[in-house]
């Protein structure tokens, strides 16, 4: 039987700031809109933490029943360490979609129905990635998907709640935070190349190679800063979002100065940690 403590760590908690990141991001448009509808931005930030959380623990479930989590260097893995049963992963995968589909539910209620198609894509995404015959995180789209619900819909989605329509800032402001969601998926692949090229996990980043993928986390962790010059155009509070950018530093570092396995453990918490400061930031100056 799992600890609470190893439920935690089974979460994946150094992931979670890629789920409120957008949410506050999409609730500082909406303020600087004139429209913040609080409750709603609350039951937002809620489905995407929730889904999130489902997702990490529907990847351990599927990751350990094919094995591929037996040699495994980062963060603990509740089946693949045996910490856990997999109906127990299982079941709390399902009931974090669940509670999602619920609140998720409630948001379309009050604006339109077609958020409930919404919501059963984003869930069905979070099970295939991993899960089914044919998972897709096994075939190189996983930074799309990513970059996908957690930069363009999450923060698209946040500020249509609230506003019930979409400003051309709320698409500008999305493709930054999709970077930088993108970002930390790829650090946690490049770790991970070894033993996903030996299980026969295709990531984006077994694809690549272990030099193109370094790449391109500097560049996700890069471009942002590039965005929100443009967005600043029209919206120039926007340029804190350039405060955060020494965060970006020790990162990139790391990761272009050829860490490798648990050397590259902590820039997990480094580019999370980014995420937020970069997110926060760009929340304020577009809220002002």
């Amino acid at each position: 039987m799992a600890t609470l403590s190893q439920w935690v760590a089974g979460s994946r908690p150094r992931t979670l700031p890629a789920s409120l990141v957008p949410v506050v991001v999409g609730t500082g448009i909406a303020i600087g809109e004139g429209h913040a509808v609080w409750w709603r931005a609350l039951l937002a930030g809620f489905v995407a933490l929730i889904l999130q959380i489902g997702v990490n623990f529907s990847n351990d479930y599927s990751d350990g029943v094919r094995g591929t989590d037996e040699d495994r260097v980062g963060p603990l893995r509740l089946v693949g360490s045996g910490a856990a049963k997999p109906k127990q992963v299982l079941g709390a995968a399902l009931a974090c979609f669940l509670a999602a589909a619920v609140a998720g539910l409630v948001l379309a209620a009050v604006t339109t129905w077609w958020l409930l198609l919404v919501g059963a894509v984003a869930i069905l995404a979070a099970w295939f990635y991993t899960g089914g015959k044919n998972p897709y995180g096994y075939r190189a789209f996983g930074e799309v998907s990513v970059f996908v619900f957690f930069g363009l819909v999450a923060v698209v989605g946040t500020v249509y709640v609230q506003l019930e329509r979409v400003p051309a800032v709320a698409w500008a402001a999305a493709i930054p935070v999709g970077l930088l969601a993108c970002a930390l998926l790829v650090a946690n692949n490049l770790r991970d190349i070894p033993t996903d090229r030996e299980s026969g996990k295709r990531t984006l980043a077994v694809v690549l190679g272990d030099r193109s993928t370094r790449a391109l986390y500097a560049g996700c962790a890069a471009l942002p800063y590039l965005f929100v010059i443009a967005v600043a155009v029209v919206h120039p509070w926007a340029l804190l979002a350039l405060l955060s950018a020494p965060l970006s530093v020790p990162p990139t570092q790391k990761v272009l100065g050829g860490a490798a396995g648990p050397a590259l453990i902590p820039v997990l918490g480094e580019t999370g940690r980014l995420q937020i400061a970069y997110g926060v930031l760009l929340a304020a100056g577009l809220a002002l």
